[in-house]
């Protein structure tokens, strides 16, 4: 209600100054020339208003871009105009050519800034002047990423450098899950931006919130990878299928869970190692266990020492895409294991493995 009031009095106060203060011209059209003039003003009030009101409704983004374009507009148009003034020309023609570019340039700059503001982003604009002069490089996360956690025990070490990034639609993704009417997933939602918080507050850390977006684009995974490409990013990700398909449009991936099998210790077959049976395999007399790592371990002739340690000497390792699987084997002598057939790497084995 204040707001309407404020503009009340704004037009009112406009009209007031036309009705007294307007161009001498305005006595020529008689007595009316006063009205006139408060006409005029109320109508140039009511038009700021309007494009006021536009402003509170856009974003920053496209009067950034709406702005920066329209400016870049009216010194091309300045540019051209110099030039036609340089040629030898007819008056006419001249004029004709210096108006055409001053109206055209600047409105072309606008709308085009306003449609297509992720081109006049601050981030955008500071990777083109200043990224390749730093030598920095930019890391944009996801959301999977930041709920996974890892990613602020990685940067802590200092292994990743340059600046870490989140995208609006990003944060607001996290905030959705963190608003969720589920538990778990409002959990899982707060914990990211518990880990955002403490990513924020490392000293060595740069953390950069980008309000680029892609209107056109409505998956968020779609507009991690636009973003990779104008920032020439690297997207940071533990989503197996958002990897692929970034990889796919070009944009460099650094993926936690593939860095984490990466630096899982190196086992070979005929190693002995010590484990602890948790449960049932899924062959029989199999027993399970895990490593401090979770990676799975299937133990052939150990199902009756479930719930104990146990030293085994490893057959086999199977790598997969989802991780590291080990296969081991416990026997009472040399003789009784000769006799018994090697396991059977299953396909209940493998989705185990996976899980």
């Amino acid at each position: 209600m204040a707001i309407f009031i404020l503009r009340a009095f704004f037009l009112a106060l406009l009209g007031i100054v036309g009705f007294f203060y307007h161009p001498a011209k305005f006595e020529a059209i008689g007595p009316n020339g006063s009205l006139v003039g408060a006409a005029l003003m109320v109508c140039l009030g009511a038009l700021v208003i309007l494009i006021e009101r536009v402003i509170r409704g856009s974003q920053f983004r496209t009067i950034w871009g709406a702005t920066i374009a329209t400016f870049f507009g009216v010194i091309i148009a300045d540019i051209l105009i110099y030039s036609i003034n340089l040629l030898d020309i007819r008056p006419e023609t001249a004029s004709f050519f210096r108006v055409f570019f001053m109206l055209v340039l600047p409105y072309t700059g606008f709308i085009v800034g306003s449609k297509k503001a992720e081109w006049f982003d601050p981030v955008t604009l500071f990777t083109f002047f200043k990224e390749r002069s730093v030598g920095r490089s930019y890391k944009i996360l996801d959301t999977s990423v930041i709920i996974d956690g890892r990613i602020a025990d990685i940067c802590e070490t200092g292994f990743i450098e340059g600046t870490m990034v989140v995208p609006q639609f990003v944060l607001k993704e996290l905030q959705q899950v963190a608003d969720s009417s589920d538990s778990q997933k409002r959990a899982r939602g707060r914990r990211g931006l518990d880990i955002l918080h403490k990513i924020q507050k490392m000293a060595d850390v740069s953390v950069q919130i980008s309000e680029l977006d892609f209107p056109d684009v409505r998956e968020v995974d779609l507009k991690l990878i636009e973003l990779g490409k104008h920032l020439d990013a690297k997207l940071v990700t533990n989503d197996f299928n958002l990897n692929k398909v970034a990889q796919l449009r070009g944009v460099k991936v650094l993926n936690i869970n593939e860095l984490a099998n990466a630096l899982k210790p190196v086992v070979l077959p005929g190693e002995a190692m010590k484990v602890f049976i948790l449960k049932e395999g899924k062959e029989p007399n199999q027993g399970v266990a895990y490593l401090d790592d979770g990676t799975m371990v299937v133990v052939d002739n150990a199902k009756r020492f479930i719930g104990k340690n146990l030293d085994i000497a490893v057959t086999s390792v199977l790598q997969t895409t989802a991780g590291k699987m080990i296969f081991g084997r416990f026997a009472d002598s040399d003789e009784d294991y000769r006799r018994r057939p090697a396991p059977a790497h299953s396909s209940e084995d493998r989705g185990a493995a996976r899980s």
